[in-house]
């Protein structure tokens, strides 16, 4: 199948399957003798794949090891795949910590501010952010 009719079926815009292509994740299967790229079922399988690596949030770097235990799953074991999930799930909640911890700063800066019409030169906002509170 052409890269259209790989974008069709994968939900995947061919843009972002370059991109994918690229980065040495996905490699159509052969190319025409117009070189066209020519993707084959399992192709599609593999972009699939890609996606829902995505949506989980791993990295081109992670998704590319879990496409690699994928690919040769009897060279690999399970706990190879559990550690790059693992890992990705400690970022997320780190991330989520950081996040709520600047959720709190800024409500606690936007309670302080009247929000009115009058001089920034009073504004708690910008006092606070200026001694680094």
């Amino acid at each position: 199948m052409k890269i259209s009719e790989l974008e069709k079926r994968s939900g995947i815009n061919a843009h972002t399957l370059r991109y994918y292509e690229k980065s040495g994740l996905l490699k159509a299967s052969m190319r025409s003798d117009k070189n066209y790229r020519i993707y084959s079922e399992e192709d599609l399988v593999a972009a699939l794949f890609i996606q829902h690596c995505k949506k989980c949030g791993f990295s081109l770097s992670e998704t590319a090891a879990l496409l690699a235990i994928k690919h040769d799953k009897s060279q690999h074991v399970c706990a190879e795949a559990k550690q790059i999930t693992v890992h990705k799930l400690e970022d997320i909640t780190s991330q989520i910590s950081r996040l709520q911890e600047m959720k709190r700063t800024l409500t606690q800066l936007q309670e302080y501010c009247c929000g009115g019409q009058e001089s920034a030169e009073f504004c708690s906002i910008i006092s606070m952010l200026e001694a680094g509170n």
